[in-house]
């Protein structure tokens, strides 16, 4: 591994979270939409995912939620580019807990699967992007979501379609 010359930046990050058993456990105390708001408000602390990928919860309704996220040089693939997990995680946050605002207390889900379409680079200089998760179909036992990634002009930037589990807990 080369060292860095005296001309080159050093980069270095720092992540902090919460606990995250008394985020879940504050799920369990409410229904889904009143999780995900507090969790939207700040009342609740944030999954440690959403700290590492610096992404953001901006709105909350009932089976539709947005995250906003800014590209930064961490997020980057070795060809110089967001890395597919990225995408795919953004994705699945917004599908996931757009299901999960229509969960009563009491209630569980998980992913069964997620199939995501990559349409775009995103790089640093993309601006910040915007993922929307809106729950297409709701019923006893399963839930499907669609999510939409975008950038700030509008571009459809990548697109999933996930089915979740839905469950007592």
């Amino acid at each position: 591994m080369n060292e860095p010359s005296g001309d080159e930046l050093v980069r270095t990050r720092t992540v902090t979270w919460d606990d995250p058993e008394k985020t879940a456990a504050s799920a369990a105390e409410r229904s889904g939409l009143e999780f995900i708001q507090a969790l939207a408000a700040g009342e609740v602390p944030p999954p440690p995912i959403t700290r590492l990928i610096d992404a953001r919860l901006e709105s909350v309704a009932r089976g539709e939620v947005v995250f906003a996220l800014e590209p930064a040089e961490f997020h980057y693939n070795p060809i110089g580019s967001m890395h597919g997990g990225i995408y795919a995680t953004l994705l699945d946050s917004a599908a996931g807990c757009a299901v999960h605002t229509m969960l009563p207390a009491g209630a569980g889900y998980t992913s069964l699967d997620l199939n995501v379409r990559f349409l775009r680079a995103v790089r640093v200089t993309t601006g910040t992007l915007t993922c929307t998760g809106t729950v297409t179909h709701y019923g006893r036992r399963t839930a499907l979501a669609d999510a939409r990634l975008e950038d700030g002009r509008g571009r459809l930037i990548a697109t999933a379609t996930s089915t979740c589990l839905l469950f007592d807990t």
